[in-house]
């Protein structure tokens, strides 16, 4: 099961986290993938906004993990870096713990990842409009994804 939304501007982009964060809570696990500009980072920002996160949400790509409070525990991690690396950072208190997370360049430490999960893809369509696909791993996030659907 997959569902699809094509969107033609950032508030658009900025509706769909609004509404998944919704419907987020700990220990949810959000993976994101896409080209670089493809949005992951405006994504997150978004969903973070919307889960009551009101510090400035900006790519962790040389830190790997920033961490923000608001209504629930936000981690956002970048592990671009991590490409052809071998190093436990912990995942499973991160990934089991009493926060939500998401993780851009996901695919870098796939075996590391929660089983249940939900996986997002954003591609360019256009110049401004981009395709969001998600594709849920696991009985919670396909109700998730039927919610979205409403």
């Amino acid at each position: 099961m997959t569902i699809e939304f094509t969107v033609h501007s950032l508030a658009e982009t900025e509706h769909i986290a609004n509404r998944l964060a919704g419907l987020l809570s700990p220990p949810d696990v959000v993976t994101l993938e896409g080209d670089l500009g493809a949005g992951k980072t405006m994504f997150t920002k978004a969903l973070a906004r919307s889960l009551g996160i009101t510090r400035t949400v900006n790519s962790p790509t040389f830190t790997i993990l920033k961490q923000y409070e608001g209504h629930v525990p936000f981690n956002h991690l970048d592990v671009y870096r991590l490409a052809d690396s071998d190093e436990d950072l912990g995942w499973d208190e991160l990934f089991y713990g009493n926060a939500v997370s998401v993780v851009e360049w996901a695919h870098l430490i796939e075996a590391d990842l929660p089983e249940e999960r939900l996986e997002i893809r954003i591609q360019h369509t256009g110049d401004t409009s981009r395709k969001i696909v998600f594709t849920p791993k696991g009985k919670r996030f396909e109700k998730i994804c039927e919610a979205m659907t409403l």
